[in-house]
């Protein structure tokens, strides 16, 4: 139950305890995950504690409990979680949930919808949900899972409380090493990210963002001298999307005076992108980057992708 993530997200962990001990819990959350691989199981336990007619946070307490036994054998009718199909979560699945959630619950006050992977939300499904959220029936609560927040309406966003969720990174490590524990951690298809390889991600990544930042337009140049023939097949320009994604992050970490988490090694470029940047056109350009990533899957012409990654960017 929510006792098991005491030790690995301790900020969470604290904050969702006390919003049921002191009977203040939000009608929505956003977990901002980070990478945490547990993030859907941490959002069950929650739920379990929700409904527990105890609220015990351990299963040693709640041996005979009727309602945790159900969710933990998914029998609960309280709860309904989320999940995409295919590519995307779908307005169907948005408007199922609300014919099932708009009845009173049958056998507590409270009935809790989980979202994995909101971010898949497509624009229907998303409109849906806000409305859903804008005028929550009474003991209906929302828990949104997402790595990418900015990929979010910000109208959801705005109506949710966020708990971002400690990173998985390696402390006191070198940049090299933190990404690719990261990349690694989210999926195995980045483990090649070592040694003269990565660096050479890093470099060219880096020093594209530093060039694009002063000269911006120029940058349509400049992509032709070795940038996508570094990065010449999607997973590759996946991968280069997710460090241009981590790079401006720590240039929003810069510019509201929190530690960097992954480019210290690049600590110069770093301080050189945030004297041309604030914290809205930094936000700005990572939901860019998300939204672009999104599409390299779909996009085969990699020259015109980055054509408008550099268009867009320069807008801002």
């Amino acid at each position: 139950m929510l006792d098991d993530f005491k030790e690995e997200q301790p900020i969470v962990y604290r904050v969702l305890k006390n919003a049921i001990n002191k009977d203040k819990y939000s009608h929505a959350y956003l977990f901002e995950l980070n990478g945490y691989a547990k993030g859907l199981d941490m959002a069950l336990a929650f739920a379990k504690f929700l409904l527990c007619p105890h609220n015990y946070t351990n299963n040693e307490n709640c041996n005979d409990c009727l309602e945790c036994h159900k969710i933990e054998t998914n029998n609960s009718l309280e709860i309904k979680l989320i999940k995409p199909i295919g590519e995307w979560i779908k307005k169907e699945q948005l408007e199922e949930l609300q014919r099932e959630f708009n009845n009173k619950s049958l056998t507590g006050n409270k009935r809790i919808y989980i979202i994995s992977e909101a971010e898949k939300l497509n624009a229907s499904a998303a409109n849906s949900l806000l409305k859903f959220l804008e005028e929550p029936p009474e003991g209906i609560i929302a828990i949104l899972l997402t790595d990418n927040m900015y990929q979010l309406l910000d109208t959801i966003v705005s109506r949710c409380q966020i708990l971002s969720f400690k990173k998985n990174v390696i402390k006191n490590g070198s940049t090299i090493e933190k990404i690719g524990n990261y990349l690694y951690s989210d999926s195995e298809s980045y483990t090649n990210f070592t040694g003269d390889v990565g660096l050479k991600y890093l470099e060219d990544v880096t020093s594209y963002v530093s060039f694009l930042e002063k000269r911006k337009e120029d940058a349509l140049v400049y992509r032709t001298k070795g940038f996508l023939e570094t990065f010449n097949d999607r997973k590759k320009l996946a991968v280069a999307f997710e460090l241009f994604v981590l790079y401006y992050k720590d240039v929003l970490n810069k510019l509201l005076d929190m530690p960097l988490e992954y480019f210290d090694d690049y600590l110069t470029q770093i301080n050189e992108v945030t004297k041309l940047n604030d914290v809205v056109k930094v936000s700005n350009k990572i939901k860019i980057l998300t939204s672009l990533k999104t599409n390299i899957k779909y996009n085969l012409n990699a020259n015109l992708l980055m054509d408008k990654l550099v268009i867009l960017l320069s807008e801002v």
